[in-house]
Formats: C-alpha cells, sequence, structure tokens
C-alpha cells in the first residue's frame, strides 16, 4: 500500500484543523482569513489528489 495516502490524510486533516482553530482574541486574530483560506485550500486539494490516486488505482486493476 502507497504510505503517501495516509499522508494525504493526515494534509486534510491539518487543513480542518487550520479552518478550526480559534483565533479569536489574540494577536493572530488578524491572519484568521488566510489560516481559513489555507486550510480550505488544502483540503480541496488533497481531496483532489486522493480521488484521482483511488480512481487511477481502480482502472489499473
Amino acid at each position: 500500500m502507497d504510505n503517501r495516502i495516509f499522508l494525504f490524510l493526515a494534509t486534510i486533516l491539518s487543513g480542518f484543523a487550520l479552518i478550526k482553530v480559534p483565533l479569536a482574541n489574540s494577536f493572530l486574530e488578524s491572519v484568521s482569513i488566510v489560516t481559513d483560506t489555507l486550510g480550505i485550500l488544502t483540503v480541496i486539494i488533497f481531496s483532489l489528489v486522493l480521488i484521482y490516486k483511488g480512481v487511477k488505482s481502480l482502472f489499473n486493476k
């Protein structure tokens, strides 16, 4: 099994963590838009990679 799959899943989880991190009432409150955007892009990109790898694996067998 490809070990990178687990890395992609961990990256998706970290993207969700970036989306949900509470930055209100801290000095990082001004970068909350950046962390939300980065988290959303991370989840979308690596989800698409996993879908691509799944479809590719399905048609190779």
